[in-house]
């Protein structure tokens, strides 16, 4: 018997050792900053109602988190579960790898900066940053040099020896943030730091706030009912509601392709008409038929909400292939920078379109209560929601 020409046999001699692939590497993951495993709170704990409800989530190593959604949908008892000050009736609560469940705060490396700045009002700013450390037992030399790194990272370097009484509010948290930060905690928890700021304030920290993020390194989980907050600040969010977690995701994905008619309606502001779905098309009630660009995981003849975002519907000069229905004007609201018109499509079925103010916009070209208008939009820029 010939050997096969394409493959010649060498002989196994020390001079034709067998060749050994190189078997490659298995890649190891590492382990995420804070992992929630199966985590519910029942209040009482002997079988009462849920706070938070078997919520699993994994949040990464140096990565902005926010937990968002309504009063009383779970957002803060899930931070108190993560920091220590409330135990989970069931499942667990994972560190850097390490189960944490049972464990008081102190034996956590985390650090929490509440709405309230809790700031001692007999101290200076300096000595308010350095309170934890000296309770550590750091030495004098390395917590001066940590505290004035703190301040300048806050932009309170030159004010190191003012009380927190002649703070604004504003510098007070920047305060709150510093004495956190201090600790080089593993991971930093805010419940709603922002909420007692005035509007203009609350938008200039939470620019500040997201770079101090960058720059310090460490994982930040933020509480917030505020969605622009999450949005503007996060890099993934959870959408929560009545204990679970509706969505999870980056903010355009939670924005862009809600999941849910919850989400699309918490995020922002989404019209949600009823219609039936059938065939890659929606018909709505007492309304035409429209194609949708989205193939929903809902059977034939299901009812369903066809949900579009305000500024991606059309008021003029709509273009070939889109959605395109007819209604009413019934309201329309001047903002400055936009327009919006409330827009009765049948009885009790009313939308809102959003038109930019540019430079071309004039008040006589604005729609008028009463009239008669077509809208469309593009048949990708709607969901289909059961």
């Amino acid at each position: 018997m010939q050997p096969d020409p394409k493959t010649p046999e060498h002989p196994r001699t020390p001079e034709h050792p067998r060749i050994q692939r190189p078997v490659p590497p298995v890649p190891v993951r590492p382990a995420p900053a804070v992992r929630l495993d199966r985590v519910s709170k029942r209040y009482p704990a002997g079988g009462g109602a849920y706070a938070v409800r078997e919520v699993e989530l994994d949040i990464a190593k140096g990565e902005f988190f926010s937990l968002l959604g309504p009063s009383g949908c779970g957002k803060t008892t899930l931070l108190r579960m993560i920091g220590g000050f409330t135990d989970p009736t069931d499942g667990g609560v994972l560190l850097d790898g390490q189960d944490v469940t049972g464990l008081p705060p102190h034996q956590r490396n985390v650090n929490t900066v509440f709405q309230s700045y809790a700031l001692f009002e007999h101290l200076s700013l300096a000595d308010n940053v350095a309170f934890g450390l000296r309770r550590k037992g750091v030495a004098r030399a390395e917590i001066r040099a940590r505290v004035r790194g703190m301040l300048d990272l806050v932009q309170l370097g030159h004010l190191a020896d003012r009380r927190p009484a002649t703070l604004s509010g504003g510098q007070k948290q920047r305060v709150a943030l510093a004495r956190a930060l201090v600790n080089r905690p593993q991971v930093l928890l805010l419940d709603e730091p922002l909420a007692a700021l005035d509007l203009k304030l609350r938008r200039q920290m939470q620019v500040e706030l997201k770079q101090i993020q960058r720059e310090v390194g460490i994982t930040f989980v933020f509480v917030t009912h505020d969605q622009d907050e999450a949005l503007t600040m996060s890099d993934r969010l959870a959408v929560m509601n009545e204990g679970r977690v509706e969505q999870c995701g980056t903010p355009e994905d939670v924005y862009e392709r809600p999941t849910t008619t919850f989400t699309a309606s918490f995020m922002g502001t989404s019209n949600l008409v009823p219609g039936t779905y059938r065939s890659g098309r929606v018909t709505l009630d007492e309304g035409p038929e429209l194609l949708v660009g989205q193939r929903p995981s809902v059977p034939d003849g299901s009812r369903v909400n066809l949900a579009v975002r305000p500024e991606k519907i059309w008021l003029s000069d709509l273009e070939p292939g889109m959605a395109r229905v007819t209604g009413t004007v019934r309201e329309t609201v001047y903002s400055g920078p936009t327009t919006t018109y409330l827009i009765e499509l049948a009885p009790g079925v009313t939308v809102s379109v959003l038109e930019q103010n540019t430079v071309r916009s004039r008040r006589e070209d604005r729609w008028s209560g009463g009239e008669r208008v077509e809208i469309g939009w593009k048949p990708e820029h709607c969901l289909v929601l059961d």
